[in-house]
């Protein structure tokens, strides 16, 4: 192929390309306005429409056009004459062809509408806690996993397969001994903290705060560390999250507990750190499909770094906590910053995920992930979902959820068929600890600049790192570069172990 014709056919292949990210932020919309702004009543002609679009994106991203630009530009000589971005737009958007090229058409946009229909049923359900009412939606999205991994030729663990949509590379074999890790030190080290008799006071925690000054503080906080307003918006929603159309149009949301600020301002924190990855994505990738984190590990890397080991560090509150005081004075009367941050961080067994201490949250995590594999491998039933979990709950925590809502109807995740996304969360905080170890020894005064408030420097590290490059680096790239090893949870570990060590005086 002469250079001009590979030119013109490098154009019209990313003119191609960029029509099916259009449809995709189009459809991201939707899915934003029905779990933000959509009237209830409004839901099942939504899904009807988004049943629609996915099914003309699926047309556009199975179709003999798009598998013609993929032969030619995968032809080895022809390869290798493109740019390394062109190269990565054609590596990702071959692995997606040649994954839905296998799904028939009508069963896609089948599935599309299940889903969307099952996230408004599920919102339902949870309110009335009573998982019969999802019960066989999530049936029907389990037999379309399995109908769907048929399709790809999925053989040994199948499991696999799913969580690579998530996390490329990643495997059972590997997940399962990094639990087990985890839970070795983990369950050692909430056992010491349950004998101590240095219990922080948390008291001062459970009373009033109106939703108003709530927000006017979650906003101060996520201004000053660096989410961009002008490029986002912060709404409430029924499970917190945050999506992305572009750089300049990524938004938050959040819940609010009227006696319990952590749910919110946490919340915020934790989205923003989604939130600040992708509005630092170089604007260069806009229209392709690597303006976008590069994986759900690394992505959840970045929330619970600016939740946990920023926002919930004693450098973080020794600046902010006069902030806080002056926002609330009479809830936080006569407490020190000192007593503040013990409670902040208090482990203790927890219901909720999202609201779950750092040593307590893989536990919750592995309740999933078990129960996944289960339902993938066929040893576990939709049926018996309530039963199972809460004996999970009670074996890893000790405590049993009294109705559906604070158990297995807590999570948005599997309403929208997202199985093997889960573990990415433990995922995320072994890799934010790797990340951070680094940060320390490269960046000068890195624990200064917290207290100091100054955080720019922080931010332009994780972006010149992490942040601008997209999906130009996968998981184990930008592992290997930054922290110059793969993953390694000992960083969490040690972390975790000098932390609640000091807080708990063993």
């Amino acid at each position: 192929m002469s250079t001009t014709a590979l030119e013109q056919r490098v154009t019209t292949f990313r003119e191609y390309v960029k029509k099916m990210v259009s449809y995709n932020q189009a459809l991201s919309v939707l899915h934003w306005d029905m779990r933000v702004k959509a009237p209830r009543k409004g839901m099942d002609a939504r899904s009807e429409i988004i049943g629609v679009l996915s099914g003309e994106h699926f047309k556009l991203s199975t179709s003999p056009e798009l598998e013609e630009y993929l032969q030619s530009l995968s032809e080895p000589a022809t390869y290798s004459e493109l740019d390394p971005v062109t190269r990565k737009i054609v590596d990702e958007v071959k692995k997606d062809f040649d994954r839905s090229k296998k799904i028939p058409p009508d069963r896609f946009k089948e599935f599309v509408i299940l889903t969307s229909q099952a996230e408004t049923m599920w919102e339902e359900a949870r309110e009335k806690s009573d998982f019969a009412m999802f019960r066989p939606y999530l049936e029907k999205i389990v037999a379309f996993q399995l109908e769907f991994l048929d399709y790809w030729g999925a053989t040994g663990t199948k499991y696999d397969t799913l969580l690579d949509m998530y996390e490329p590379g990643m495997t059972v074999a590997q997940l399962d001994q990094m639990f087990a890790t985890l839970r070795e030190k983990i369950v050692a080290l909430v056992s010491a903290i349950a004998d101590s008799p240095n219990k922080p006071d948390v008291s001062f925690l459970t009373k009033h705060f109106s939703e108003a000054e709530q927000e006017a503080f979650s906003r101060f906080i996520l201004e000053k560390i660096g989410y961009d307003f002008q490029a986002g918006r912060l709404d409430r929603s029924v499970h917190p999250f945050c999506t992305s159309f572009a750089p300049g149009d990524v938004r938050i949301t959040t819940r609010f507990h009227p006696n319990d600020f952590r749910t919110a301002l946490f919340g915020c924190i934790h989205e923003a750190g989604h939130a600040i990855y992708e509005q630092n994505i170089n604007p260069d990738l806009l229209g392709t499909p690597l303006c976008d984190g590069t994986s759900m590990g690394i992505h959840e890397s970045q929330s619970r770094y600016w939740e946990n080991m920023v926002g919930r560090s004693l450098p973080f509150w020794n600046h902010f906590y006069g902030d806080l005081t002056k926002q609330f004075p009479s809830q936080f009367a006569g407490v020190s910053v000192d007593q503040f941050y013990r409670a902040i961080n208090k482990v203790t067994p927890s219901f909720i995920r999202v609201e779950a201490d750092e040593l307590t949250y893989n536990l919750h995590i592995m309740i999933r992930y078990e129960i996944e594999k289960g339902l993938i491998d066929q040893t576990l039933k939709v049926a018996d979902l309530p039963e199972i979990w809460n004996q999970k709950m009670k074996d890893y925590l000790g405590i049993v959820p009294a109705n559906d809502a604070e158990g297995v109807l807590q999570d948005v995740h599997w309403s929208g068929g997202s199985f093997g996304y889960f573990p990415t969360y433990s995922l995320g905080n072994v890799y934010a600890a790797q990340f951070a170890h680094t940060m320390q020894k490269e960046i000068s005064g890195y624990d200064e600049l917290i207290a100091n408030g100054d955080f720019a420097p922080i931010r332009q590290w994780l972006s010149a790192k992490i942040h601008q490059h997209g999906k130009l680096k996968t998981p184990n790239e930008l592992l290997q570069d930054i922290t110059g090893e793969l993953t390694n949870a000992n960083y969490l570990v040690a972390y975790l172990e000098n932390k609640y060590k000091a807080i708990y005086q063993l």
